[in-house]
């Protein structure tokens, strides 16, 4: 199976390292299958990789981003996903080679910041960790994270963050399952300051995050999500989308996304995160009731834009400024 997620020339990587990062948690140290230095990559930073099913999904990259000779993504097993975290962990050996992307960034660091507030709900502290590890020994601004898991035993990297040195920046909140036991953001949130916030995890938490920082200044708070293609919901039927300038229509079916059924029929549209937190794939709405599934348009905004890569449609017709 060839991999599509790049136009650029897949990368072969292989597997140099797996270990256990936590219960149901393995991350992959990778190097470059011939042994040539690895393309850079900033904090934020994710690749898309071929899993041993012929899945591509995206990962972070979790590792400092001044190593050159490795990239390390941190996998948790999904039993109820749609198989590529399953075939990470279950079929995936040291020396096996993957075909990935180069990386992409659809979560940056802004530079020059005044202070850093990260918000990590489970497995989402990956692409967070990358960002801390950048600052070495010395951090250019203050920082805190909020590192919000079920319970010791599921929080990857809980040794590493745990260390004397980081006790007053690091906070890790386990509600054992327990949903009267959610650490409460909202004393932290409250009072809008030049802090940017980088919040990654389950949408749960990233919903709650934007609704609390709905007064913040919205260049200052970001989002990161591995629900790419926006999920598939129960009720989720298919529908059709017209396109105004060719008059082009097209089916869009249960369990694929406006985006992903532009490619198939030749259709180019720009794209970054497929998560619905980036902005980059904004189109224009011109007829239709839009579903909306992403982290990034105001309500005044969504009659009449969609973000492609995650929304459907509640009519049975949308119709695009494409």
């Amino acid at each position: 199976m060839i991999m599509q997620a790049s136009a650029e020339t897949p990368m072969r990587l292989r597997i140099a390292r797996i270990c256990e990062a936590a219960e149901g948690i393995r991350s992959f140290e990778l190097v470059q299958a011939d042994g040539t230095p690895l393309p850079p990559f900033t904090p934020g930073s994710h690749i898309k990789v071929q899993t041993p099913g012929g899945a591509v999904r995206k990962y972070s990259l979790c590792n400092d981003p001044a190593e050159r000779q490795r990239y390390v993504i941190t996998v948790k097993r999904d039993a109820h996903g749609q198989g590529g975290s399953i075939s990470m962990h279950d079929q995936a050996r040291d020396g096996d080679v993957l075909a990935a992307s180069p990386p992409e960034n659809a979560f940056p660091m802004v530079d020059n910041a005044r202070s850093y507030l990260f918000i990590a709900g489970g497995i989402g502290i990956t692409p967070i960790l990358s960002m801390i590890r950048s600052f070495g020994e010395l951090p250019p601004a203050p920082w805190k994270l909020h590192y919000l898991t079920r319970s010791p035993e599921t929080t990857a990297f809980l040794e590493e963050l745990s260390v004397p040195e980081l006790r007053r920046s690091v906070h890790i909140h386990h509600d054992h399952g327990d949903l009267s036991k959610s650490f409460d953001l909202w004393p932290t949130l409250e009072k809008p300051n030049s802090a940017h916030i980088y919040c990654c995890g389950p949408r749960p938490l990233m919903e709650s995050v934007r609704d609390m920082t709905g007064h913040w200044s919205p260049g200052n708070v970001h989002f990161e999500s591995f629900n790419e293609g926006g999920g598939v919901k129960p009720d989720d039927r298919p529908f059709q989308v017209r396109l105004a300038r060719s008059q082009v229509r097209l089916e869009v079916p249960v369990g694929k996304s406006i985006l992903s059924v532009l490619r198939e029929h030749g259709c180019s549209a720009p794209s970054s995160c497929e998560s619905g937190t980036c902005g980059t794939c904004r189109t224009g709405l011109l007829e239709g009731e839009a579903d909306h599934r992403d982290m990034v348009l105001m309500p005044e905004e969504m009659s009449r834009q969609i973000m492609i890569c995650v929304s459907r449609a509640k009519s049975p017709e949308l119709v695009l400024d494409l």
